[in-house]
């Protein structure tokens, strides 16, 4: 488009605008660019976001949510730490804290075969070293009637747990290490304590009602022995009412030196490296073993016994043992 000159001068009056064309000047005013805006506003919206900008937007949205910790949430419900009961780990190997429970129940371990002989030196000795303690021990058995040949009834304690002495008292480290030198006394039942540098055997106390159970399962079991030994003794004296010459309690023949002599032929024949042997009598009578090896010169059996969760090997006279029928 062409513009024509304008003319000017300085006049106090102004002059009216004089141009070659007969055109009029009309001013122009800048049309709105709004097509142009609606192409940007749509450019931007249909434009794929970045990766880091859709990261940013979701950081956004997580941090106007509220803040949810779900590990404290299960340490609070769930993880609840039990409250240290001892300052330092030096102060939980102090025996003496034992004393502090008063009187409880407590498990020595002792011998399978001499636990009752071990039970009645150990209460001497405490007798004699602790006049004002009051204690008592429990060694929870079965006392098995059996009438002898001469007619004489004898009666054998069978303990229910063997190897189990239950000691009820204050217990402390003075009366602690006074058992554990005791003999025959193999320490008490508890659970290990302490650290890599130091660990003890820290005794464990028994419940009172696990000690009620005990007794009652005791008393159960002598009536089931007294019962069983009543019926045996009906059972021979009406075998001798009715003539019989042999009682079923006496089981000894005339002969009874060779008839010894001929079992334990069939025995020494029977048993092989290997069985399982049940020893007859002896300091191990009523175990239960293998048999590793067997002398016929000397007539000594090699039998391995599980004592303590060891094995443990005794030269046994082949005469005390037989083998074991499953």
């Amino acid at each position: 488009m062409k513009q024509g000159l304008l003319s000017w001068s300085h006049c106090p009056y102004p002059k009216p605008l004089s141009s070659p064309f007969s055109t009029t000047i009309k001013p122009r005013f800048p049309k709105p660019k709004s097509s142009t805006i609606t192409v940007t506003l749509n450019s931007v919206d249909e434009s794929p976001l970045t990766g880091r900008e859709r990261r940013q937007m979701r950081n956004e949205r997580r941090e106007s949510k509220p803040a949810y910790n779900w590990k404290d949430d299960v340490e609070t419900k769930l993880i609840k730490k039990p409250t240290k009961r001892y300052a330092s780990w030096t102060e939980e190997l102090n025996l003496d804290n034992l004393a502090l429970l008063g009187e409880q129940w407590w498990v020595i371990r002792v011998s399978r075969v001499t636990g009752e002989e071990t039970a009645e030196r150990m209460a001497r000795a405490m007798i004699r070293t602790f006049p004002s303690m009051d204690f008592k021990l429990y060694l929870p058995s079965v006392k098995i009637k059996k009438k002898l040949k001469s007619g004489i009834i004898s009666v054998k304690p069978k303990p229910l747990f063997p190897g189990c002495v239950f000691l009820r008292a204050v217990l402390n480290k003075e009366l602690h290490d006074f058992i554990r030198e005791c003999d025959g006394v193999g320490g008490f039942i508890g659970s290990k304590v302490g650290n890599t540098k130091r660990q003890i055997n820290l005794p464990r106390a028994v419940d009172e009602d696990d000690i009620e159970a005990m007794k009652k399962q005791a008393k159960e079991e002598q009536e089931k022995a007294d019962r069983a030994f009543e019926e045996e003794e009906l059972k021979a004296s009406e075998a001798k009412k009715n003539g019989a010459v042999d009682s079923p309690l006496v089981t000894q023949t005339k002969s009874g030196v060779r008839g010894r002599k001929a079992a334990t032929a069939g025995k020494s024949t029977s048993l092989k490296p290997g069985s399982t042997v049940r020893v007859l009598s002896g300091s191990f009578a009523g175990f239960s073993g293998t048999l590793k090896k067997l002398d016929k010169k000397t007539g000594l059996a090699t039998v391995g016994f599980t004592l303590f969760g060891k094995e443990t090997l005794a030269d046994i006279d082949a005469k005390e043992i037989t083998t074991e029928m499953n």
